[in-house]
C-alpha cells in the first residue's frame, strides 16, 4: 500500500532486521559456555543498503526484485572476532554481548514506536480528526 509506505518509510524494513539482530545477540549470549561456539552479528548497514538497492544491484524499478537476502528473511551475517577468545575455541564475549544487546533492543524499541506514531497518524488523517 503506497500510503503506508510514505508514511512508514525503511522503518517498515528496519523492524525484521533489528528483530533477526537481536535474536542472533540473543543466541550469542545463550551459547556463551559452548565448546566452540563463534559470536555471530546480523550486518544491519549492508541488508538496508541491500534493500534499497545499493548493494551489488541497483534496483531501477519498484518491481525488479530486491536483494534476495533480505525478500527470503536471511539476514547478512558475520562471524565477530573476539579480543579474548576462551581456551575451548568460544568467541562469546559476555559483557560485549549483552551491551549490544541491551543497544540493539533501544533501537528495536525506538524504531517500532516510530511506526505507532506513524499509524496513529495515519489513522486519524483516515478519521477525519
Amino acid at each position: 500500500m503506497p500510503l503506508l509506505d510514505r508514511a512508514l518509510g525503511i522503518h517498515q524494513h528496519a523492524l525484521p532486521l533489528r528483530n533477526a539482530r537481536i535474536s542472533t545477540l540473543a543466541s550469542n549470549i545463550a551459547n556463551a559456555d559452548t565448546p566452540g561456539y563463534k559470536a555471530k552479528d546480523v550486518d544491519f548497514k549492508k541488508a538496508i543498503k541491500a534493500h534499497m538497492g545499493q548493494g551489488a544491484m541497483t534496483v531501477t524499478n519498484n518491481k525488479h526484485f530486491r536483494h534476495p537476502s533480505v525478500n527470503n528473511g536471511s539476514f547478512p551475517t558475520y562471524f565477530e572476532k573476539a579480543l579474548n577468545p576462551s581456551p575451548d575455541g568460544n568467541t562469546v564475549e559476555i559483557g560485549v554481548q549483552q551491551a549490544k544487546f541491551g543497544r540493539a533492543a533501544g533501537r528495536y524499541e525506538a524504531t517500532l514506536n516510530f511506526i505507532e506514531g506513524r499509524i496513529s497518524g495515519v489513522r486519524k488523517a483516515l478519521k477525519g480528526e
